[in-house]
């Protein structure tokens, strides 16, 4: 095997370091992963066509047959769009921080271009051939160019795929262009926007639990391709030799850490989809309860791989990076291509290999059995029989009368907010842990602070606050505050930046892991503007008029996406307005305590004239959302639209006073401090300060 490198950058190639024992091994593997690779589109397909078959999924209808073409080509191409954006955004994630910049980079940034081209195309294929099953028009049909055009311009699903069409040519094109993990990282932000536009039309809106069935689709897609294609982009860099002997290690490790936190998500997510689309548990003795059954077993199979990467193959490839990495004479590393070890790392490496081998195989029939489910019907969609304003209005029923006790026993899960929400938790927790094992103090009271905000946060997104927030305009005030002006607090006085950087270990070879890109994006232009203490005040003052007076508003509470874009903006608006004025975490440069003081009574008078203003408006606010509802009980919309106006005000000015009280705190002890340290400077050269200042003063008389 070629010399990769020359060994004063990378250390010596593999066939250097272990000798013709591993040279014989590593080309083995290539001969194995080069057959096993075709194989994982062959049996990804076999899968589709037994499982599509299974179901009926691949039968001609009774009225309007689309024909054999559309009816087989539409799994097939969204079998091969579904591997294509894996591979994308795998590629995408290599080159944000697994695999080193350079040439590295750049051979994954080429792996990456190519498969998104493909994407690109399999998504043209699948919108026309969505466009032939749901129409019943054969893509052969002389009539077929003009319906086509009104389904994709006119028809939801169209719209939905025909955006999806469009992102995937936009992240081929900047796929070739960019170099650099910051480039990267902007494609592979728009390849996930792409999945979740995706994800909307993988659940029919006209069954119950569609905002849920449509985060569960999205997080298990992006979870799985994550998974899926960065392993398979690893293997693609090894076989065209683009892979250091050396960086192997590394890479395995970091994507195994990647990959377990990928693993977690697609069985959360899994499993809420599964129950959402069967209904009960006696619909799995259906034929497709059986395929789910199948792709579980399967799923628990790549879990048992994962498991043997983790706890057996990389420490052992470990060793083969010690070895690698060593710069030593040519006698020595004579001596260390026979040391007696070196037969146990090489073989660490084919384990490693054979067990990737088999790994995407399974992947790949389990992609065959996903996208058969996909395209099968349900046993049961959970469909919403009794059609009340409520349902047709938002897609789901109304929830009870509400009582002060019910926001706490009724919920409306978001599972996107309760994945962050049990992340958030457990990484502050490992951190805080990680610091006080290696012998570093952690703030029991900032932990308590995170810890009490995030578990709010969770409630707030999908307790009683998100299950009212959907049908009252008081309960979402409720949460809006929540999510601005109260939970932030608790968060900032966590310091979660601070914690991070201080916790994660920093890289010496040039990429970019957790930590680096915590403080790229903190010392960051963008992150330097939007943390500026007066543009921060602006954006979270400001918002609130531009939300509730613009379609943005509607948005929110008609789409999915929309209610993820709020609840991450306000979010993020309250959070980086309250670091700016109490918070330790870096990025702002922070004026001093008069300033802020001012930047808290102007934003108390901002929200006190908005809760009034609303308290006063007759002018129903989204009237054919939240006037068509139905209710039973309650007040009237506009009733209730103008008690929000109060909640705003009141719960406003509460967490406005408690961060005022803040500020005057350390505006005091800033005070005291700076008294001390006068006092001990004072102290040390017997008052210089002072008796300059009577001199200059003497002076001064003397002159008049």
């Amino acid at each position: 095997m070629p010399r990769l490198s020359s060994p004063a950058t990378t250390g010596a190639a593999v066939g250097r370091t272990t000798g013709p024992t591993a040279d014989r091994g590593a080309d083995s593997s290539r001969r194995l992963l080069l057959v096993a690779l075709p194989l994982v589109l062959v049996v990804g397909v076999v899968a589709l066509v037994l499982a599509g078959s299974l179901t009926g999924a691949f039968a001609p209808t009774p009225l309007l047959d689309a024909g054999g073409l559309a009816r087989w080509g539409l799994p097939v191409t969204t079998f091969v769009e579904e591997m294509s954006s894996a591979l994308t955004l795998g590629g995408l994630l290599l080159a944000c921080g697994i695999v080193r910049p350079g040439a590295t980079t750049r051979a994954a940034l080429g792996v990456t271009g190519a498969a998104a081209c493909v994407w690109a195309v399999a998504a043209v294929l699948r919108l026309v051939f969505t466009a032939s099953v749901a129409l019943g028009v054969p893509v052969t049909d002389a009539g077929f160019g003009e319906q086509f055009g009104y389904f994709a311009m006119h028809i939801g699903a169209g719209r939905t795929l025909l955006g999806v069409t469009i992102i995937a040519c936009l992240t081929a094109t900047l796929a070739l262009l960019v170099a650099t993990p910051t480039g990267a990282a902007w494609t592979a932000a728009l390849a996930v926007a792409a999945l979740a536009v995706q994800a909307q039309s993988g659940h029919s809106s006209a069954a119950g639990s569609h905002d849920l069935a449509i985060t569960s689709i999205f997080l298990h897609v992006t979870g799985a391709a994550v998974w899926i294609g960065a392993l398979g982009v690893v293997v693609v860099l090894w076989l065209r030799r683009r892979l250091a002997s050396d960086e192997l290690p590394d890479v395995v490790a970091r994507y195994s850490a990647v990959a377990g936190w990928a693993y977690a998500v697609v069985a959360v997510s899994g499993v809420v989809s599964a129950m959402i689309r069967l209904g009960s548990w006696g619909a799995l003795s259906s034929r497709y309860g059986l395929l789910i059954i199948v792709k579980v077993v399967l799923f628990v199979v790549l879990g048992g791989f994962g498991f043997s990467h983790r706890r057996w193959v990389v420490s052992r490839l470990g060793a083969l990076a010690d070895g690698a990495r060593a710069t030593v004479s040519a006698r020595t590393r004579s001596r260390e291509a026979h040391r007696p070890d070196a037969p146990v790392r090489a073989a660490a490496g084919r384990l490693f290999w054979r067990l990737v081998a088999v790994e995407l195989l399974v992947m790949g029939v389990v992609s065959g059995v996903a996208v058969a489910l996909a395209s099968s019907a349900p046993p049961d969609d959970n469909a919403l029989t009794e059609l009340t304003p409520a349902v047709i209005v938002t897609g789901h029923a109304l929830p009870p009368a509400l009582t002060f006790a019910r926001y706490f026993t009724q919920w409306r899960v978001d599972l996107l907010f309760a994945v962050v929400a049990a992340a958030g938790l457990v990484v502050y927790l490992v951190w805080a842990v990680r610091l006080r094992r290696r012998g570093d103090r952690w703030s029991l009271w900032r932990t308590a602070s995170w810890c009490f905000g995030i578990v709010l946060f969770g409630w707030v997104t999908s307790g009683g606050p998100a299950a009212y927030g959907h049908v009252l305009f008081s309960a979402h005030m409720l949460e809006h505050m929540m999510l601005a002006m109260v939970i932030p607090i608790f968060l900032t006085c966590g310091a979660p930046v601070t914690l991070a950087v201080r916790a994660l270990p920093g890289r010496k070879d040039q990429t970019r892991g957790p930590r680096e890109w915590i403080l790229v994006l903190v010392h960051s232009r963008w992150g330097q503007f939007f943390a500026n203490p007066i543009v921060a005040a602006v954006n979270f003052a400001g918002s609130l008029v531009v939300f509730y007076y613009s379609p943005a508003f509607e948005y929110a509470l008609t789409t999915t996406i929309g209610h993820v874009i709020m609840v991450v903006h306000f979010s993020l608006a309250g959070y980086l307005f309250v670091n700016a004025l109490v918070g330790i975490d870096p990025g702002p440069t922070r004026p001093g305590y008069p300033q802020r003081l001012l930047l808290l009574l102007a934003t108390m008078a901002f929200h006190a004239f908005f809760g009034v203003a609303l308290m006063s408006n007759d002018n129903l606010l989204v009237a054919q959302w939240f006037g068509l509802l139905g209710r039973p009980w309650g007040e009237s919309a506009i009733a209730d639209q103008q008690s929000g106006g109060g909640i705003t005000w009141g719960i406003g000015e509460i967490p406005t006073i408690v961060l005022s009280i803040i500020v005057a705190v350390r505006w005091s002890s800033s005070d005291e401090r700076d008294a001390k340290r006068r006092d001990r400077q004072a102290d040390r050269d017997g008052d210089a300060e002072l008796n300059e200042y009577n001199a200059m003063l003497a002076r001064l008389s003397e002159k008049d």
